[in-house]
């Protein structure tokens, strides 16, 4: 195997885990988006939106984005991100973790209209903020879902990896140089 083969390959063990931890991430952050909802069964705003719900959502969407910034800076540490597939992983992981970081600001601003809601008087006022707070936690839910799709990417390509280094594996198992053709028909005798 050529010398910079050998170096843009990952150990396979640690490319499992890795794959394994950015696939429960990712379904992770796609169950919050999913389940994190803010309009009822109807799809209206309710009358008295829950603030404490919303900090919540803020909360455990601060959590996601740790966890998602604390692997890509494992990843960014390890020497593996230096291979052709580990800066298009890292790629994949710093977009992940930009996302992720946009989610909790949008959960605390619904939280905030869900709160000043109820003491507003004015129905335009009213009108405004519970605009104002569907769009931001529609938001916040939307960069969570593209979270989980840089995550989704990100692991495809160390899946990709992975099966070019069993690729590779199958070619240097290859034992001596490769057999002569067979003699062609015909061919004249001497």
């Amino acid at each position: 195997m050529r010398p910079d083969f050998q170096r843009d390959l990952t150990p396979s063990a640690e490319v499992l885990q890795l794959i394994g931890a950015l696939n429960a991430m990712k379904d992770e952050l796609l169950n919050a988006a999913q389940q994190w909802e803010l309009l009822d069964e109807n799809g209206h705003v309710p009358a008295t939106p829950s603030y404490t719900a919303l900090l919540q959502h803020a909360t455990d969407a601060q959590n996601l984005s740790r966890d998602v910034l604390r692997l890509t800076a494992d990843f960014a540490r390890s020497p593996h991100h230096t291979t052709r597939a580990g800066s298009t992983v890292l790629k994949h992981l710093g977009t992940a973790a930009t996302m992720s970081s946009h989610a909790a600001p949008h959960f605390i601003e619904s939280a905030e209209c869900a709160l000043a809601l109820p003491r507003s008087a004015n129905p335009i006022d009213r009108h405004y903020l519970a605009n104002r707070m569907i769009i931001d936690h529609a938001s916040a839910r939307a960069f969570l879902r593209r979270t989980s799709e840089s995550l989704r990417d990100a692991a495809k390509e160390l899946d990709d990896h992975l099966g070019f280094q069993r690729f590779l594996a199958t070619l240097t198992r290859q034992e001596g140089p490769p057999a002569p053709p067979p003699p062609r028909p015909g061919g004249r005798h001497r």
